[in-house]
């Protein structure tokens, strides 16, 4: 989490208000009165945790479970007032129903995914494209009404082939804030699935995200037709 939005969430959270994080196994928010995740309350912390405060919650209030499993998780609706999902969306195999149940669970939060610029840069994580095991390009995108929300693109081994991602070093001039979307929701957190049936769709949508950050030129178009999601 950018530390911005960890001072600013503990400065506008008052003291009586209830706090969840989601997919917080690896560095958790000491905030939270509970935390809800795949992996196990006693191995949590890989990262260490958010701040040195003490925590908050307890092996108790530490649910281990599938966040997508499709099964409403077990709190009832606006049972907290703030709701906390940093760097998880992207590992996840279903982001949209897990932002439905952040809205469901939660009254307002924050939400915080690595932007398209680093999921396309070469060498962020290895030799290969952005991260190894994210799944997902996220973009901010308002629904219709105007409420800010987000929109996940399945992302394809392709990116790896020439003219389909942003050189190394693409990352270094950019500050933390530019490197992730992040997104502040109150009473609604829009989301969706971008589908692109073919290369006539995804291909003007790449060129674009890759223009942007002064990439290649668009690749030569392909000719066979494919489906670019899961």
């Amino acid at each position: 989490m950018l530390p911005a939005a960890r001072d600013r969430l503990l400065a506008t959270t008052p003291e009586h208000a209830r706090v969840l994080d989601v997919g917080g196994w690896a560095k958790p928010l000491p905030r939270a009165d509970a935390v809800l995740d795949l992996l196990p309350y006693a191995t949590r912390g890989l990262y260490g945790a958010e701040d040195d405060t003490p925590e908050r919650f307890t092996e108790a209030t530490w649910i281990q479970r599938d966040i997508c499993d499709h099964e409403p998780w077990p709190f009832a609706d606006d049972a907290f007032d703030v709701a906390v999902c940093s760097h998880t969306l992207e590992d996840v195999r279903d982001p949209v129903w897990v932002c439905r149940e952040l809205a469901r669970v939660a009254r307002s939060g924050y939400v915080e995914v690595p932007a398209a610029v680093e999921e396309l840069t070469w060498g962020v994580h290895g030799e290969w494209v952005g991260w190894t095991h994210h799944h997902w390009i996220t973009e901010p995108e308002a629904a219709a009404d105007g409420t800010p929300g987000l929109r996940f693109t399945f992302k394809p081994h392709l990116l790896t082939a020439p003219g389909r991602h942003l050189a190394a070093g693409t990352l270094d001039a950019l500050a933390p804030a530019d490197r992730v979307v992040s997104l502040w929701w109150t009473g609604s957190l829009p989301a969706r699935e971008q589908v692109l049936v073919g290369a006539e769709e995804f291909d003007p949508w790449l060129a674009g995200l890759l223009a942007a950050h002064g990439g290649p030129a668009p690749a030569a178009p392909r000719r066979r037709r494919r489906r670019w999601r899961r």
